[in-house]
């Protein structure tokens, strides 16, 4: 569908107005728009233009409390309730490391921010937001009624930008990246897989090897990978929830990572969706989206990292989660156990 729409922000707010049940980005898909067109629609009524840089959004965060963290791609929305704290700003990428809120910001992607407020007929809800140059959501920061509410005019004036036009042009998406494998370079890549000693350095090796994750994957074999079938995410999620395992488990876009460290609590199926809704971690996972499934081998000096991580359709990654490591190793027996339990895709046949 095209970025261009020839909606005035007038029209725009009336079909707000018209479809004010339906979801932000829902109805921006309804009317062809980007959803960070549609939040600005409302700029000088409901909502602020604000800076959109990590470093100003981040220390912004920090005075507001408790509040809700949504990070989301087309698959999956990871939600956790916490305090900002722990920031570390970078040139290309910032870190916040907090015991709840835990993140990874890229900020070349951080474009668009508004201070968003909406009525839901139960009270204001107040949040920041921030969108890349598709005018697609990166990040979401809701407040919640544990949060310092009266510090919320004085952070938006903070960061309020002179710029308040309803209007803004979205460039064209990026697609995502097609499994690239290099089969030519598979023994160099089992090679250097295996004399690795840090998670972080397998995406520097399938880069110098011209290859990216999924690729990567998909011809390196045993030990360092198992295909599962695309049953085996809910399955290793019950598995999950009924140990009481705790596990670090990671859902991001271009712009943000976001990660959820303990337990799963509840699972409540929906239709396509498999939901998480605990105190302080809500998960929602468009099973019928995961259509690759691997569990992933990865040597590291603290042991082995082991990882089941989905993809989409068009080889993006919806998810990976791994066991929380613990007293400085990687690896965790009782998740090992689980992941042992997982069928291996050629036992299942095609899905």
């Amino acid at each position: 569908m095209s970025h261009e729409t020839d909606l005035t922000p007038a029209e725009i707010r009336q079909a707000h107005s018209t479809h004010a049940k339906l979801r932000a980005r829902d109805l921006a898909a309804k009317l062809g728009i980007r959803e960070a067109q549609l939040v600005a629609a409302f700029a000088g009524q409901t909502a602020t233009r604000i800076a959109s840089h990590p470093d100003e959004v981040m220390a912004a965060a920090q005075k507001l409390g408790p509040v809700m963290a949504l990070t989301r791609n087309e698959s999956c929305v990871h939600e956790v309730t916490g305090i900002y704290q722990g920031y570390y700003s970078g040139a290309h990428a910032c870190m916040v490391l907090g015991p709840v809120v835990d993140l990874r910001l890229f900020p070349s992607h951080w474009h668009y921010g508004f201070a968003v407020e909406k009525d839901t007929g139960q009270g204001v809800q107040r949040s920041l937001q921030i969108f890349d140059t598709a005018g697609d959501a990166i990040h979401k920061i809701y407040l919640t009624l544990e949060s310092s509410q009266a510090v919320w005019a004085e952070v938006v004036a903070a960061l309020a930008q002179a710029d308040q036009s309803q209007t803004l042009t979205p460039e064209p998406r990026k697609p995502t990246e097609a499994a690239k494998s290099a089969l030519n370079k598979c023994e160099a890549l089992r090679k250097e897989w295996g004399r690795m000693t840090d998670t972080h350095q397998f995406l520097r090796l399938t880069s110098k090897l011209k290859m990216n994750r999924l690729g990567a994957y998909r011809i390196a074999g045993d030990p360092f990978v198992r295909p599962l079938p695309v049953q085996a995410v809910d399955q290793m999620l019950n598995l999950v929830k009924a140990d009481g395992l705790e596990v670090m488990l990671f859902v991001g876009n271009r712009g943000c990572i976001q990660i959820h460290t303990g337990p799963i609590g509840s699972l409540t199926p929906m239709g396509p969706w498999q939901n998480v809704t605990d105190p302080e971690f809500n998960l929602h996972l468009r099973l019928d989206h995961v259509k690759e499934v691997w569990c992933v081998n990865k040597p590291t000096q603290r042991g082995t990292a082991v990882s089941v991580e989905a993809f989409d359709a068009d080889g993006g990654l919806i998810f990976q989660i791994f066991g929380l490591s613990k007293e400085g190793r990687d690896s965790r027996p009782a998740w090992q156990v689980i992941v042992d339990q997982l069928p291996t895709l050629t036992q299942q046949g095609a899905a």
